[in-house]
Parts: C-alpha cells; structure tokens; sequence
C-alpha cells in the first residue's frame, strides 16, 4: 500500500443525488456482498451483537437485523462499512518493521484504517523510529510500572466502542487507584446534553424510547445528519410521514437525505422514488439554536399555544422563561437567528397544535460556546408545550456511538453520580478520591503542562478528535507512557506518541469477544452480545476485560476485589448490579437472556427525577454572534477575503475519526480537502466553485482547499473533520466542557503568490 498521500480526485462533474439513500445503498451491500469477505460479512451481521455503528441498539438477542421493537431490516449501510473494516486481514508484519514513524505519519485516515487489523502488541521506544513487536510480560511490566505514579498523574480516555463490562472495569479500577481523570469521547459531543438535561429533568439521557418515536405526530430535528450518522432513525421519520405527522429539520446545510429519504426497509413505497422527510426546513445561522427556539416560545405565548396549567402543575421557573421570550424582541430574534418571523411562526404553529412532539438533536446542537443554553432552549419549548412526560413526547439527543451512553451509566465520567460513588465505596471499603477529574479537554490541558505520567486509551482517537493538533500532538507528547487499546490503527497512534513508551495492544472486535458482553443503546436499551471468535489466525488478541483486570489485579491485588475473577465479565455483571442503579436486571442477564430498558429514565408522566419532582427550566440568554474581520487573522485588505462561520463534520462514509471512502457524494464533495459555501457568499467574495483557496483559523491554514458549493446558508461553511481541526483552537462550553466545533470563525482567501 502506498504511503503517499493521494492526488486530489477532478471534481465531479455530476450534480449531487436528489434523494438520500436508494439504489446506491443496495448497490453498497451487493458490492460487500459479492466481495471475498461476503460470507464472513453476512454471517456477522446475523450475529447476535449490537450494531459496531450508531447508539440505535440494533442487535442482540432478538438477532443481527432486528431492533428494539422486534423489527426486521434494520441494519444500515454504516453496519456494513464498520463490519467490513474490522474483518480486514492482519496488517502484514512490514508495515510495522519496515516503515518509518515519519512514513507512517503521511497516511490519511483511509489510509491507516486500511492497513489492516491490529493483531500482536507493539512498542515505540523513545528515540527508536519504528514500532516493534514485544510479548505481554513485556506489556505488562511497563504498564504496571506506569501506573504505580501518583494517582493524580495517570488518566484514561476512552470511546463507545467497547462493552459496558470494559467500561466499569475501566472506572474501577482508576477510581482503586485514586484518580477521576476518566475523559471520554462523549466530553467532546454530547456532554452539553448530558449536564443540561440533568439539571432540567434529573437525568441526562433521552426520556424518550423507540415505542415512544412511533407514537410520535411531529419531530423536531435539530443539528443531525439523520441519513449518514443514524440511517435507523430515517425509517421512523418515514412512517411518521406516512401517518400524517410532520417533521421540522432544523440545520445550516439542507443534507438531501432530511429531504427526500429512500429507505431499502420499504421497497414499494420508498426505494425507488423516496420518502419526504422535512415538513418544515429552517436553515439558521450557526450557533443560533437558542435564538430560534426563544423566538418558537414568543410565537407559541402570542398564539395561545403554551400550556400554563401544565407549566404550573409540573414546572419551576417557566415564568421567568415566558417573560424573557415575550420580552426579547422580534427584530433582535430574526437578525440573530437569520431566520423570518414567519419561518418561526411557521414552526410554533406546527409543535403548538400537535398532540405528541419529539425534540431530537445530535452535534449540531452541542458542540457550542453556548451547548448547554441550546439544550436549555429545546427542552423547554418541550415543557411550554406540555411535550414532557407523556407517552410519544419528550427530549432526545441523538448519541453517535454505538455504547458511548453506556460508558456514562458505567461510571466513565468526572461527574460521577452520587449514589455510585456511595456504592463504590461500600464495593472498595474505602473513600473514593474527591479531587476533581480531567475531562478531555482539560486532559489534553493538563497533558500539555506536564501533568500527566501515564494515559491509557479504551479505544477512540483522542490527537485527532481534538482541536489544534498541534497542540494536540504536542500535548501528548509531554506523557511519559501512553497504552492504546485498539482493533485498527488510526493516527492518533501515529501522531499521539508518548515521550518514552507508546504501547499500541490489539483487542477483539464485539463481535469475536470469547465472553458475552453488553451494551447500551441511546434510546436506553441493554444489549446482550454473544461470544464470537475471529477470522484471524495466529493472532495475540486480548480482550479488554481480560487486560484491564490483569493489570488492576497487579497493581491493587485481590482485595477487597477479585480482580481475576473479573475476566470472566458474568462477573463484572454481579458488580454492575450492585453498584449501578437501574442495571439491577443485569445479574440475570446471563441465564434468561432478556434485554431490558434502564428504568427510571422514559417519562411517561410529568413526574421526574428532581429534587421537587418538577422539571428546571432556565431562561437562555441570546447569544451574540459578531464574527472576526479578515484583519484579524493577518490578512490585509488589499487581499479578496471572506469570514465565515465553518461547521466541522462527518462525510457520508466516515464514522467518527475514521474514513472509509474520501469523498462525499451527497454534498457533491469529490475529496477532503473541500470547502462547501454558498454560491452567493462566493460571488460576492470574488471567488469561484472548484477555486483552490487558503481557508484559515487561529491555529493553522489549510492550502489548495477546493470551493465546492452547496445549499448552505450564506456566512456558513462546512469542512470534513478531522483533518480540519488543525487548524483552529475551539471556544469551550465552560458548563459542559464541549469544543465549539459547529462555530469556527475562519478567513478564506487566495494567496497573493497563487
């Protein structure tokens, strides 16, 4: 495989699909299909494990394409895309002998992803240019040594990828160690979601299951890319269409698949000519969320449609919410929002007359300055609207990954919840460490002081899932010893290396798990996964259980846990039953095989989880959205420029940090090195589509990026993430912790010697 980076492709000359979804995605799984993989692929797909993709649960016990409901086909072409790479041979022994770091340092995400599965444990040594291959005792020696530093100087990050046994091992064992630095992925995302629905409603997970959805006669969407990250959802959003209901997309970017969606599940009614999906499209100004919504309230109070004896009866503080929307004026609403009176009235009218409203929002929505306030906003045009507590109503954000909320249940957080702390304790016989944890920006922070000895990473991508790579990197390499748990290589093990010892260890795939484990959907479903076995040969896999308690049974002994008895995940389950509230069924979960849905978290009647058993709500100042001149980032006047505000994302064939396929045709984006603006914004800069610019941020530029343009708002832009995170140092949510990735200022311009 080449190591050099890929010519850009020509742009396409073909316009973008009409229609999201269709043949292309049939044409997808016959391609896989009739691949050499194709049988193993089937075979893992019928297995009975929840989906490697989105947080929507499919799996498990009730099989490979079944849901929650007991539905069939509800796999998606993300499955196939994350089943497919994991069933990639071995990545061949001189990938690792013969090239460089340097070497290894010029592949793109596609690129590392496809060298291969991870399949013995390897080690870079400070000053050495190679990774080598060592045995487990030598793994284990050097992460024993590493972790025997003081407990505030060692920290974990970690992704949804993994079981939720994984997980509350992970917190376990850092907690018997004395230290809270438990970062996440889910800091990154969906925190704004967590803190705000806590503080509103007492719990910070989606009051709203699948059973819920279906009942459901209007949707909001707010800030998701339902079509390429959660594909599942857009079968739900087509019967709800079919049924009468109305579904309100909210998003800067019109994405063609929240318009029209063309499902395989409905091969009559929807595969060939597609499925409407957006009643109501409103495209606002990025960063403008709580705007909008406060102008949905003052439109809903003016029309008589917000309901006072409910507000009264289940509510605290809805007063000052109605005065703050009644008394923000309609001219500073529309300028901050960007949108019409009209659009908005247009909008209230909709949530106000139906009788069962879902509000769903995904990355859009949190990853702000002001995540938390946006969180504020929507929950409470649930409440003025009485959408809260009640059967096919409620709050829902949309989790990415597919156990990233199981994570949060297990403990993996810095805000750990009080009764699991107690429990904890009464688990260890002692205290628990009340020094605050490092969530991930403040790891990465605290990395770059030099505060951080030894960091281990239970999957994700923490260098490339972070803004400023520069710093990035840098940051991590101030730690002395860094261990990635891994199924594939990523450039984070190519760029986040460690100042001595950077360990990268190979693990089963959910699928191959020799052990049964369980995972969390985002709609709060608990899935049993079956044991599996790989297709590889001659391997050194491990599971993440296994290796997390050898090493806690090294560095803490066999009191008053038995850690090696905690290999065995059955085992882990008794804990979890003991410790975790809501998860007292998983102590059966082995001998009945009966999934469940984690009570106390579906509100079906306005009675919640607070200290008053009333819902919070907060009153979400507007924000203000001036963005930098040109000058401001160095560029003269004399030179054709254009400020926008940049949202990072996914292309339609990547999850998270990982790319399958480089370019994105349902944006008309030929390769990732693209810039998606409105036509008008171009014209009026002076630029031209398929022009290669400079596109900067306050931390780096990217050169020769490619106009593309698309129907997106004017003043807003799009660029792929990851690869534009270099360039930016992100404005932080201070409740939340989130990096504002949705809101970049950025200057785009043509270089004076171009």
């Amino acid at each position: 495989m080449d190591a050099n980076l890929p010519p850009h492709p020509a742009a396409s000359s073909d316009s973008p699909p009409q229609v999201g979804g269709g043949l292309p995605v049939l044409q997808y799984w016959a391609e896989h299909t009739l691949s050499p993989d194709g049988l193993k692929l089937w075979q893992t797909l019928f297995h009975k494990s929840a989906c490697l993709s989105c947080a929507w649960g499919t799996g498990g016990q009730k099989g490979g394409f079944v849901n929650e409901a007991g539905e069939v086909l509800q796999r998606c072409a993300k499955s196939v895309e994350a089943i497919a790479a994991e069933l990639q041979p071995a990545v061949p022994p001189e990938i690792f002998g013969q090239r460089t770091i340097a070497e290894l340092q010029q592949l793109t995400s596609e690129q590392a992803d496809r060298l291969g599965r991870l399949s013995v444990p390897l080690l870079l040594r400070a000053g050495h240019s190679h990774y080598e291959r060592i045995t487990w005792d030598q793994v284990y020696a050097i992460a024993e040594s590493a972790f025997r530093r003081p407990a505030p100087r060692i920290a974990s990050y970690s992704s949804g990828r993994s079981s939720n046994e994984a997980a509350y091992l992970l917190q376990l064992m850092m907690r018997a160690l004395g230290s809270n630095n438990l970062a996440d992925c889910s800091d990154l995302c969906h925190a704004a979601s967590t803190v705000g629905l806590k503080q509103m409603f007492g719990s910070g997970t989606s009051m709203v299951s699948l059973e819920d959805l279906k009942q459901a006669d209007c949707v909001v969407l707010v800030g998701s890319n339902a079509p390429a990250n959660h594909p599942r959802l857009m079968n739900e959003l087509i019967k709800l269409r079919d049924r009468g209901g109305k579904v309100i997309v909210v998003n800067p970017l019109k994405e063609v698949g929240l318009v029209k969606f063309a499902s395989p599940a409905f091969p009559v009614k929807s595969l060939l000519r597609g499925s409407e999906i957006a009643s109501l499209y409103l495209q606002p100004i990025p960063g403008s969320d709580t705007a909008l919504f406060v102008g949905i309230q003052k439109s809903l109070i003016e029309q008589g449609l917000i309901h006072r004896d409910y507000l009264q009866a289940h509510t605290s503080g809805w007063e000052a919410v109605v005065h703050h929307a009644q008394s923000s004026t309609w001219e500073t609403i529309t300028s901050t929002c960007g949108l019409s009176q009209l659009e908005i009235s247009t909008a209230a009218a909709l949530i106000g007359t139906a009788e069962r409203v879902v509000f769903a929002w995904a990355m859009g929505v949190t990853q702000h300055e002001n995540g938390v306030d946006n969180i504020f906003s929507i929950a409470n045009t649930a409440l003025l609207t009485g959408n809260a507590g009640k059967p096919g109503a409620g709050t829902m954000p949309i989790r990415g990954h597919s156990n990233v909320q199981g994570f949060g249940s297990m403990g993996v957080t810095v805000h750990l919840k009080e009764e699991i702390r107690l429990a904890l304790e009464r688990l260890l016989d002692r205290p628990l460490s009340r020094v605050p944890g490092y969530d991930t920006r403040a790891l990465i922070e605290a990395a770059a002081s030099g505060a951080i000895d030894t960091l281990l990473c239970l999957g994700g991508n923490l260098y490339a899932a972070n803004p400023d790579a520069t710093q990035a990197q840098a940051a991590l390499g101030q730690i002395e010893t860094i261990i990635y748990l891994a199924t594939k290589p990523n450039l984070g093990h190519f760029h986040g290396l460690a100042q001595h010892n950077t360990l990268i260890l190979p693990v089963f795939a959910r699928f191959e798990n020799p052990h049964q484990t369980t995972t969390e959907s985002g709609n709060n479903f608990v899935r049993l996964n079956d044991s599996g076995r790989t297709h590889l040969q001659r391997t050194e896999l491990i599971a993440e259980v296994e290796f997390l308690s050898e090493l806690a049974a090294r560095l803490l002994g066999d009191t008053p846990v038995n850690w090696h008895q905690l290999q065995d995940p059955h085992y882990v389950r008794q804990l979890i039953a003991q410790t975790i509230p809501g998860f007292e069924q998983m102590a059966t979960i082995d001998q009945i095989h009966v999934e469940f849905t984690i009570p106390g978290r579906i509100f079906h009647r306005p009675q919640f989880p607070t200290a008053t058993g009333q819902a919070q709500m907060f009153v979400t100042p507007l924000p203000d959205l001036t963005l930098p001149q040109a000058q401001d980032f160095g560029i003269p006047d004399t030179i054709p420029s254009m400020v926008l505000a940049l949202g990072t994302g996914r292309s339609y064939s990547q999850h998270n940090t990982v790319v399958y396929r480089p370019g994105d045709t349902y944006r008309g984006m030929p390769h990732r090195n693209c810039i998606l603006l409105n036509a008008m914004d171009a014209a009026t800069g002076g630029f031209q589509e398929h022009q290669r610019v400079t596109v900067q941020g306050d931390a780096g530029k990217l050169e020769q990026v490619e106009i593309i343009f698309g129907e997106i708002r004017q003043g807003a832009a799009l660029m792929f993430y990851p690869e534009v995170n270099a360039i930016f140092q992100a404005r932080i949510d201070a409740r939340s912790g989130t990096p504002a990735f949705k809101r970049v200022p950025v200057v785009v311009y043509v270089p004076v010697n171009s």
